[in-house]
């Protein structure tokens, strides 16, 4: 790939939900894209990422589990209530987790990895035609989302990425330049 192409596919990245609920990804395509994200740079190779794909019924199940955590943590009713069908507004939800490490340091760096896979599994995404949208767990739910996900204790909820064929032209972003300060001695 030319460094053009990149760049184009990079740009036409979006964040967007708006997409078709009812229809599933093809066979296949969370298995790629999961691929993607396991070849991000990874600090002592600690293969930190897990994935759970959550869709049909469970979807449902998934928006009552972070609704009853938040409504058990005193949120708002109308948030709670927004949260009982949030997951349900696209066919996959793809939950990704990092794991901890075994210091302050390697959690950070672990985080730091799935962080960059998730970025590959977006581009993957574009590249198929495909809406994303990266959401991060609601405070307070992390660790019911993680036991939800049959993920280790301690898990870290990395983000819950929308996933669907899109029903729109996703809107164009403009992007303020780079600042790059220049330090040569």
């Amino acid at each position: 790939m030319k460094f053009e192409e990149l760049r184009e596919l990079v740009r036409a990245r979006r964040t967007d939900m708006m997409v078709d609920k009812d229809r599933a990804l093809d066979d296949g395509t969370l298995e790629k894209l999961c691929e993607l994200a396991m070849w991000a740079p990874n600090h002592k190779l600690t293969f930190p990422w897990m994935f759970a794909a959550v869709t049909g019924d469970a979807r449902e199940r998934l928006s009552n589990c972070v609704a009853d955590a938040m409504a058990r943590d005193g949120d708002k009713p109308e948030k709670v209530a927004k949260a009982r069908t949030k997951f349900q507004r696209a066919p996959v939800i793809l939950i990704v987790g990092t794991e901890q490490g075994d210091t302050q340091l390697r959690t950070e760096e672990n985080r730091d990895a799935v962080s960059a896979g998730i970025q590959n599994i977006l581009l993957g995404a574009t590249s198929l035609g495909l809406a994303s949208f990266w959401s991060s767990c609601p405070k307070g739910v992390n660790d019911d989302v993680a036991n939800f996900c049959g993920f280790k204790p301690a898990t870290h909820i990395t983000a819950m990425i929308y996933l669907g064929h899109p029903q729109r032209q996703a809107p164009e972003i403009e992007r303020p330049p780079a600042k790059i300060r220049t330090i040569t001695s």
